[in-house]
């Protein structure tokens, strides 16, 4: 038995970061219904990745809405959200990311719903919050990554400002909307209360970098130094920290002893003995190691170095990675297929109860697919 087994989702999200939560909360055993705009759905339906589509649906829709059903309703028909409030009535967890003022509008905040259901969890996703200036900005993952400072952490110093290569702040938002939804379950399990759950894009994105502000905010309001030579990887963080070209790929190098490590490739880097230097004499040093590490191959270097416990790895394209024998092994991937026969391979959840690996064999529904037995269930 899977911990939420028996609960009821009901999900006004689109995009990213609330449907990555209701995911979570699938894989967990929650029944997660998507509550869709009839005939077109969600917006994500047609939001692509690489102009990818699995039915009528883009390839990104299916990644985050697997394991879901879908009913759909149209909340500005009296009618349609009749039926919406029936649901309500009898779920145990309701979630939007509607702009502030939406949900007050159709009727449906977090007072309205307790009226309903005096027991439910109401999450919110916001971009910036719901009171302020920015309230109604569009909370959008690269904007969020550009006014939060997360684009000056990566690359190099000479470098303009770097975006991260996925949508970090939906992403990790969705992982905060469910922690604060499992807390709030407890909370209510104590309390036999609706608990009303708040989190924003803003907050999540700058609760990813706690380290890299908590380290401004007290470092006398120092801006973060990317390093200025190729594979830095780390704006805080001291040679040998970084991504070398070798021979023949890519080898990274994670933090260590640097003399030892110098010893052991048979660099001299004993003027730099003083680990001050580590950082502030950093690109020099990882030129040094750079030009050392050209001359072999990654397997050389990995063997070498892992053999005198030199935290040490290759640089992995997702072609060598599929290859590798731990995606067997820890069954990393699965096999999902929709109402229709068609399947599609995807990752799993990462998490493991009492050793039972989570996976579900259902993909995305279609718009209004369970409509039918929604309606016999919970409203006839």
């Amino acid at each position: 038995m899977r911990p939420l087994e028996g609960l009821v989702v009901l999900e006004f999200c689109q995009f990213l970061a609330g449907p990555s939560a209701g995911l979570k909360l699938a894989d967990l055993g929650a029944r997660v219904i998507k509550i869709e705009r009839p005939i077109k759905g969600e917006a994500c339906r047609q939001l692509s990745i690489k102009d990818l589509f699995v039915d009528d649906s883009s390839l990104l829709f299916h990644t985050i809405n697997r394991n879901k059903e879908s009913f759909a309703a149209d909340l500005k028909n009296p009618e349609d959200l009749i039926l919406v409030k029936k649901l309500i009535a009898k779920a145990d967890i309701m979630t939007h990311n509607f702009r502030p003022g939406v949900m007050d509008k159709i009727g449906l905040t977090f007072e309205d719903v307790l009226n309903i259901n005096p027991k439910i969890i109401y999450g919110t996703i916001t971009g910036y919050g719901d009171k302020g200036p920015w309230a109604n900005k569009p909370g959008q993952d690269l904007l969020l990554q550009s006014l939060s400072g997360l684009s000056w952490l990566s690359g190099r110093k000479s470098q303009e400002p770097v975006p991260f290569g996925l949508a970090v702040a939906d992403l990790m938002c969705g992982n905060h909307f469910v922690q604060g939804i499992l807390a709030a379950l407890l909370k209510r399990a104590k309390t036999g209360k609706g608990v009303l759950v708040e989190v924003s894009l803003l907050e999540s994105v700058l609760d990813v970098q706690f380290e890299a502000i908590t380290s401004y905010l007290n470092d006398g309001g120092q801006q973060p130094q990317r390093g200025d030579v190729k594979g830095s990887a780390h704006a805080f963080l001291s040679a040998p920290y970084g991504v070398y070209p070798t021979k023949e790929g890519y080898l990274s190098l994670a933090m260590g002893d640097l003399l030892f490590i110098g010893n052991t490739l048979g660099v001299d880097l004993n003027k730099y003995a003083d680990k001050h230097l580590w950082f502030s004499q950093r690109d020099e040093i990882r030129e040094i190691l750079a030009e050392k590490l050209l001359t072999q191959k990654t397997d050389y270097w990995i063997e070498l170095l892992q053999k005198e416990g030199i935290w040490c790895g290759k640089v992995l394209n997702y072609q060598e990675l599929d290859s590798q024998p731990f995606v067997e092994e820890l069954q990393l991937k699965q096999t999902v297929k929709n109402s229709e026969g068609e399947t599609l391979v995807t990752t799993r959840s990462p998490i493991q109860l009492d050793g039972e690996i989570l996976v579900s064999p259902k993909a995305a529904p279609k718009v209004g697919e369970d409509n039918l037995a929604i309606h016999e269930e919970f409203i006839y």
